[in-house]
């Protein structure tokens, strides 16, 4: 099974694309190596105020797929000032 999570940020902390893709960019990081997921800025790119995210990943049970990306989430939330604005998930 695949699932993918997209998610909306907004952040006022952002002062310029260039802040934008460098918070971006760590998040990606960190979250790679955490969670042994693909991730990739899928929206607003050209907004500096807002991003959209998506991150993927492949199991055999929808139960781990929906706790991890509920860890994500909370890794998002507790370590970065972003606001979650909005979150989509879809199972393959």
């Amino acid at each position: 099974m695949i699932g993918v999570m997209t998610m909306d940020l907004f952040s006022d902390q952002f002062h310029s694309l260039k802040d934008k893709r460098q918070l971006i960019s760590s998040i990606k990081k960190r979250l790679r190596n955490r969670f042994n997921v693909a991730i990739a800025e899928t929206g607003h790119q050209d907004a500096w105020q807002k991003a959209q995210v998506s991150v993927v990943s492949v199991s055999n049970s929808k139960n781990v797929l929906e706790n991890l990306f509920r860890q994500v989430e909370e890794f998002i939330d507790s370590n970065y000032g972003i606001q979650i604005t909005e979150i989509r998930i879809q199972y393959i």
